[in-house]
């Protein structure tokens, strides 16, 4: 029995150490707040098995979460608020120039010169498209409109517009809201219309339709603009999914210091008393009051004493006074702040000043020279929504040929161009005499060149009282 009883407390003495350097392989799949990841391709906990996934969301449900997730952040989180609006004055900023010009690949192909197009008959059709144009900005508030698309964009991950065309060519523009856009309960077994998008069975970026509120609408009636996920996917990923918890510990980090410091700083002083009985620590303090109130709900009596600029405190033997407010070092919380918003900087390709506004660790006129990351990566942005403004453009113009109001080739002999602002810090003078030779060269109009420096050619025109020039000069 001895030698079983030995037997046993070894064994159980081994199991105890195998135990104690156990490791569950799972825990990779839990979060530190004890929540279970999941596997959205198949909508199983991860590392339960099933394969990978190029998008995280499987279902309108999946994804309405991350957008509602996104969306709080864009409407609460001061971090997250900043980095959409400076997105929006860069990518944005005083707005995108459009001017109509006539084709030059029209002029080659007619076998006429491209240097006398603007005295050809497609001079009066370029100033009709330019007036529709105008009047479609105009009207539709194209100006706030463009920044409410890349909110829309950053924050839903995607932006649909909807085209409402008036008899007389005229055209309103609307959005869409996300949730709107989804599988009717007809369309629930069919893989064509997933997530509220009709598509061509065999090819998932040949976009038949929408059902919007269960209702069929024309692809021709919608631009869906999407990002941050690849062609073949058909919803789009909101811009700060990936550093969502970022932005709430970063939140969360700077409340937690500020209640300290308060906390801290809210108490004067601390009387300690190395002697004395409670009873006479109380009439310590009632005889040192200057005033008392009573919590009417706890009933407890709160004494008040106030010290002035100045003030010199006695103490009598056995009395200690202690000042907390010195202690307080929120600094060491300040680095763990930082990085926290380095790594949402990093997910944005933007400078961290950008996204705190605190510049002291940065300059601007280093980061924003035409080389830098920031300024490249706005400029990929510019050009994305150039390319689907011009679309927006074209359709304009397409809804006035179908109104009788301009020619069956209208597109083919005009040329529509958009002009976002400049990036990179600005030497006027340099910028301004590059231009110059640009002109002087024939490579560049003074129109496109009062465009790229915020003029409109056509106010200029008209506050100097002059008429438009038959030929660019020499």
């Amino acid at each position: 029995m001895e030698r079983e009883a030995q037997l046993e407390q070894r064994l159980t003495e081994a199991l105890d150490d195998l135990w104690s350097h156990y490791v569950d392989a799972s825990d990779a799949f839990y979060d530190t707040d004890g929540s279970r990841w999941t596997d959205l391709s198949t909508g199983a906990a991860l590392g339960s098995g099933g394969g990978s996934t190029a998008f995280p969301f499987a279902s309108e449900a999946q994804l309405a979460e991350i957008r509602a997730q996104c969306r709080d952040l864009a409407t609460r989180n001061e971090f997250a608020i900043n980095g959409h609006e400076n997105r929006i004055s860069f990518i944005v900023g005083r707005g995108h120039a459009y001017r109509v010009s006539p084709s030059i690949r029209q002029a080659i192909s007619a076998g006429g010169d491209p240097d006398q197009g603007e005295r050809s008959e497609d001079t009066v059709l370029c100033a009709q498209v330019q007036n529709l144009l105008e009047e479609f900005l105009e009207e539709n508030n194209w100006h706030n409109r463009q920044q409410e698309i890349v909110r829309r964009r950053d924050r839903d991950g995607e932006v649909f517009l909807r085209f409402f065309h008036g008899p007389s060519g005229d055209v309103r523009l609307r959005f869409v809201e996300p949730d709107q856009v989804r599988t009717p309960q007809t369309k629930l077994g069919d893989p064509s219309a997933g997530f509220g998008i009709q598509c061509d069975p065999d090819d998932v970026e040949n976009v038949l339709g929408y059902w919007i509120d269960g209702r069929w609408v024309e692809s021709g009636e919608i631009q869906h603009r999407k990002a941050n996920v690849d062609a073949n996917v058909k919803r789009g990923l909101p811009l700060y999914y990936p550093v969502r918890k970022n932005l709430k510990r970063a939140e969360k980090l700077l409340r937690n210091m500020s209640v300290v410091a308060e906390i801290q700083s809210a108490i004067a002083l601390i009387r300690k008393h190395d002697s004395g009985s409670g009873a006479s620590i109380r009439r310590f303090v009632d005889n040192q009051a200057e005033a008392s109130t009573t919590n009417p709900a706890t009933g407890r009596v709160h004494t008040v004493q106030r010290y002035g600029p100045g003030t010199i405190l006695d103490a009598s033997g056995g009395t200690e006074y202690q000042f907390p407010v010195a202690a307080i070092d929120a600094g060491r919380y300040v680095t763990v702040l930082q990085a926290e918003l380095r790594a949402i900087a990093s997910r944005l390709v933007m400078p961290e000043f950008m996204l705190t506004s605190d510049a002291s660790n940065a300059n601007y006129s280093s980061t924003m020279v035409a080389e830098g990351p920031a300024v490249r990566m706005f400029e990929r942005l510019q050009h994305d929504m150039k390319a689907e403004d011009l679309d927006v453009m074209r359709r304009v113009v397409r809804g006035a040929i179908r109104a009788g109001r301009f020619p069956e080739d209208t597109l083919r002999r005009v040329r529509i161009e958009a002009i976002p602002p400049s990036l990179a810090v600005r030497d006027r003078y340099r910028e301004a005499r590059a231009d110059e030779l640009l002109v002087r060269a024939g490579a560049m109009s003074i129109q496109t060149l009062a465009l790229r420096h915020g003029l409109d050619p056509t106010d200029e025109r008209r506050l100097k009282g002059e008429e438009a020039p038959d030929r660019e000069p020499q």
